[in-house]
This record gives C-alpha cells, structure tokens and sequence, in this order.
C-alpha cells in the first residue's frame, strides 16, 4: 500500500506490485527516483534497481519461505528448488549471492534453520526429533551438532534458559 502510495504521488505508471517487488512501466527521472528512495527509506524499504542485487534478494526470500513458513522443508535439493524457481544455474546463483553476502546460500540455510529450530524449542510443541524431521535434519545429533555450532549451546541448554532475547530478527540473520 506504501509503496503505491508513493508511485502515485509521482505519477509514475506502474502494473504489478508484490512483496518486494513493482513493474514500473514508466521512466523514472533521477529525481523521482531520488524522492522514491527516501520515502520508501522511512519505513525500512529500499529500491533495488540492480538486477544482480534483486536476484540475492529473491534467492533469501525463496530461503525464508522455505525455512520460516512451510510446515516441512521440502524434500529436494536447496541448488534444484533454486534453480527451478529462478531458471538459472545453480553455480552462477551460488556465486553471485557468496560474492553479495560474503557467505554461501548452505551457511544462509544453516543460519536461518537454527533460528527456526530457536523458535520452535522457545514454543514447546515439538521435541527435538520433530524438529529434526521438519527441517530436513538427517538426525537429531545432526541438529543437535549445528545448533551447537552456530550458538555455543545445546538445543536443551538453550530450551532451559527459556530467555526469548536468544533469537534474531529475521532481517539480522
């Protein structure tokens, strides 16, 4: 709606809007584009006109959707769930987003299912051998050792502390 807002307010014609993407349809002068930037700043949004940057973007939204909102990761390869999404080369995506984030995608993942696995310890409503099983983990020791290496703790020392600070916001990760 905020982004609509303020495409109209310039006049710029535009078709499709989706989160976290516009079809403008018409050109943008450098100061629209100047004045569009600092409104949509304001509220935590930028504009992304670099096709290399909006692919990044689009390859960790595929990430959290798959991490965050799906009851179960699905059972495929993260480089062939990538590559039919995007209709690239898994390589080529792979080295675009390590040279944009200074990380691989496999460590982005990781990262982004021990938060996963935080969230779920911190709700109490699956053991660990559910969550094990609902992201995708090969074994609960499996789970438990990557838990241990990306926090310093163990998934049970963690659940005791029961402290909700523990977790990162989504955009931190």
């Amino acid at each position: 709606m905020l982004v609509k807002s303020e495409l109209n307010k310039l006049g710029l014609v535009y078709g499709a809007v989706d989160l976290g993407e516009v079809e403008v349809r018409s050109e943008i002068d450098n100061n629209q584009l100047r004045v569009l930037r600092v409104a949509l700043a304001k509220a935590g949004l930028e504009v992304m006109d670099n096709k290399k940057a909006m692919l990044v973007e689009k390859i960790k939204t595929i990430i959290i959707e798959m991490v965050h909102y799906s009851d179960n990761i699905p059972r495929v390869k993260t480089s062939d769930l990538l590559t039919e999404k995007l209709e690239l080369d898994y390589t080529y995506l792979a080295n675009l987003f390590s040279a944009a984030t200074g990380i691989t995608i496999e460590y982005f993942i990781i990262q982004h299912k021990i938060e996963r696995v935080k969230e779920l310890l911190l709700y109490d409503e699956l053991n660990l051998t559910e969550i094990s099983y609902m992201l995708d983990y090969s074994s609960v020791a499996h789970l438990s050792q990557q838990f241990k290496k990306v926090t310093g703790l163990t998934p049970t020392y963690f659940k005791s502390l029961k402290e909700h600070k523990r977790r990162i916001n989504l955009e931190d990760v």
